[in-house]
């Protein structure tokens, strides 16, 4: 009866949700963000970032590629030579990546055909690796996967308020609902609503250079209000 017990207790506290598993899913947003702090994943942070609707679908796939990543490879890590484990690693990775690929593709065809290479493209994405490495070949699979929807929520944290700024002043609109400029000549547009309607869409801030900038903001802001994250070196 006590063994069975002592398995009970070992597999709750295997999966609780304490302190420290909290933290594992709040750092990355804020103290700890792979974009702003660790400055990984920028490539992908310009390149996605010009229609809200994408970033948010290119953030959901790399948080799940990155929770589940994290988990699987937490599962097998005492049994991957450290020879090989990198291989390994980017097999688990690439496997991942197919499957969301291909549920995309079933669920919402055009959004795939404008992500396809940019989805292909999380295999290298500087996150997935960094975290396996880092977290994931030495810790449990439970705290990997927290990690892993952690650093995922960072990444898109990023990606979603970069990619608003970007469609609002560069396109006037929110997926694909006009919001500020000049309504058009036609009534009864339903995707219309008129908001600063002196102001004409700039189409310099859909150019990547324009999301380098914003990022830098960004950046700037959060060290701004968070003195520890700046490099006293």
């Amino acid at each position: 009866m006590a063994e069975v017990q002592d398995i009970v207790k070992k597999e709750e506290s295997a999966f609780s949700f304490g302190k420290e598993e909290r933290k594992l899913i709040t750092d990355p947003i804020n103290d700890n963000n792979p974009v702003t702090v660790q400055i990984l994943g920028v490539c992908s942070a310009l390149a996605v970032t010009t229609l809200l609707t994408k970033a948010i679908v290119m953030g959901i796939a790399v948080t799940l590629v990155t929770a589940f990543s994290n988990m699987f490879t937490a599962m097998l890590r005492d049994y991957i030579p450290k020879q090989i484990r990198m291989i390994v690693q980017l097999v688990i990775i690439a496997f991942l990546v197919t499957i969301v690929e291909l549920a995309l593709k079933a669920v919402n065809y055009p959004i795939w055909k404008d992500l396809s290479v940019f989805i292909g493209l999380i295999i290298t994405n500087c996150i997935l690796m960094g975290r396996l490495e880092a977290y994931a070949m030495a810790n449990k699979p439970w705290r990997s996967f927290l990690d892993g929807i952690g650093n995922g929520l960072g990444y898109s944290l990023i990606l979603i308020t970069v990619a608003a700024i970007r469609e609002l002043f560069g396109k006037g609109s929110l997926l694909d609902y006009k919001i500020i400029g000049p309504t058009s000549e036609y009534a009864l547009n339903t995707n219309e609503i008129s908001v600063l309607g002196w102001y004409t869409a700039n189409n310099l801030v859909i150019l990547s250079p324009a999301a380098m900038f914003i990022v830098a903001i960004i950046i700037w802001i959060q060290r701004s209000k968070n003195r520890k994250l700046i490099d006293i070196s």
